[in-house]
């Protein structure tokens, strides 16, 4: 077992302590770690040596399944802690992997919103995008991404410490927040609002503008038919805002519990986040390996053509961004004038 500073407190109870929750979190965590890190390694591999073509459609979804297959590396640590109860592993590593997690769900998200906008700007203005779209540029707003988030993170490193259990000969890896009430209540609420408003409201209220107006747009044109990318976006944006939304409210709860007066309602406010904490957090873990799945479904019709390449073929088709192809179109009609222009004048 680690060892812990004797300067540390002792803490009572824990998100841990509850059998039901560690074991529902176990599994949930197993399962996702069996399906989403090969998964997402798949998705990488086929992007760097089977597609013939990156796409800013495609680096943004290279850069997403990083994110998601890191996220499901760091399961096995997670697993180890929910079913021993103990965390083994150091302090450090405490605020490492905890710190890892948050900006890999930091990433995620705004790597779907970067997206979001990127398609937007495609349907809305084809031909400046094209212009502004080239790979140095999309390699530069990606780098502003990670290192975006990564300073955002940095709160999961500040608040996290390995604590010692008084009924228990064993360590935990929890939130650390200052016992008096007068400095405790502000460092709760700064530490999961920043988390509720940069890695959930800020991003899903830009891409929900975002695919308002989309659909806007393709209600208007002729050439505005959904296609495969656009619907596969949009089901990744979904199942991103499923399964972190109940990782929210109990953020929002724990705020709640932090604000609300001593009585009844604190005590029951208190219950509901301890005891839904880890299963909540579980949950959120889903999302990382939600998207092979989502591809696997979306790319079954290129496997027996394709074989192991599949999902190449895939994120080929969908990184034929609607740039590309607005500005086809756009290229065709003009020339289509020229030649109505130049039969007119010659006859």
């Amino acid at each position: 077992m680690a060892q812990v500073n004797s300067t540390f407190n002792v803490v009572n109870n824990t998100i841990v302590d509850n059998p039901v929750s560690t074991t529902m979190g176990a599994l949930i965590l197993s399962i996702v770690f069996l399906l989403g890190f090969p998964g997402n390694l798949f998705i990488i591999w086929s992007i760097l040596a089977r597609a013939k073509r990156q796409s800013v459609t495609t680096l943004i979804i290279l850069n997403l399944a990083i994110a998601d297959g890191s996220v499901m590396g760091l399961s096995p640590f997670f697993i180890a802690y929910l079913i021993s109860k103990d965390w083994p592993f150091g302090e450090a590593m405490c605020k490492i992997l905890f710190y890892l997690c948050l900006l890999n769900m930091y990433a995620s998200i705004h790597l779907i919103m970067v997206m979001s906008v990127y398609r937007m700007l495609a349907v809305l203005w084809p031909q400046w995008t094209a212009r502004i779209s080239g790979r140095k540029t999309v390699m530069k707003v990606l780098a502003v991404v990670w290192v975006l988030v990564m300073i955002a993170s940095i709160p999961a490193i500040i608040f996290r410490k390995v604590w010692n259990k008084s009924n228990a000969n064993k360590v935990v890896c929890d939130s650390f927040h200052e016992e008096d009430d007068q400095s405790r209540m502000p460092t709760v609420v700064i530490q999961y609002m920043l988390e509720l408003i940069f890695g959930f409201l800020i991003p899903y209220t830009v891409i929900v503008f975002c695919y308002i107006r989309i659909l806007r747009r393709i209600r208007q044109t002729r050439f505005g038919r959904r296609i495969r990318s656009e619907n596969l976006i949009l089901a990744i944006v979904l199942t991103f805002c499923l399964f972190w939304l109940p990782y929210h409210i109990v953020n929002m709860v724990q705020v709640t519990w932090a604000l609300c007066p001593e009585g009844k309602v604190k005590h029951i406010l208190d219950k509901i986040w301890q005891s839904s904490r880890v299963v909540t957090s579980s949950i959120a873990f889903i999302s990382s390996c939600a998207n092979p799945v989502l591809y696997f479904f979306v790319g079954k019709s290129y496997i027996r053509q394709e074989g192991l390449a599949f999902m190449a073929r895939l994120f080929e088709g969908t990184g034929l961004d609607l740039v590309s192809r607005k500005s086809r179109q756009n290229s065709q009609n003009s020339r289509d004038k020229e030649k109505e222009a130049e039969a007119i004048t010659l006859g």
